[in-house]
């Protein structure tokens, strides 16, 4: 699978993704690009968006694009923190559906 992951997840947060092709916002050269925008041209070339901003889903109306996006709850979006959760990332990543938001954590 192809897996975008949004500015704010660390980087090295790719290498528990096993198996899967991951890439993030600012190698894409997409840093500061606003939530919408982005998530059209991540639909484009990604098959899912992954990030920690729990505003993304208030602020997008998601239905109305072609990608699914993994929200990661965790106490902070520090590496530490987003780690223990990327084997339920893996397990969910199979179920997410484009234009749904799909949640990781508490």
């Amino acid at each position: 699978m192809n897996i975008l992951l949004d500015e704010c997840v660390p980087a090295r947060f790719a290498r528990s993704l096993v198996g899967h092709a991951v890439t993030t916002v600012p190698k894409q050269g997409w840093s500061g690009i606003k939530n919408g925008e982005l998530l059209e041209l991540a639909e484009k070339e990604f098959d899912v968006f992954v990030t920690v901003d729990r505003k993304l889903a208030a602020q997008q109306d998601l239905k109305k694009f072609r990608i699914p996006v993994i929200l990661i709850r965790a106490q902070t979006s520090r590496l530490e923190h987003i780690l223990p959760l990327a084997a339920e990332l893996l397990e969910k990543l199979s179920g997410a559906v484009a234009g749904e938001l799909t949640i990781v954590g508490t």
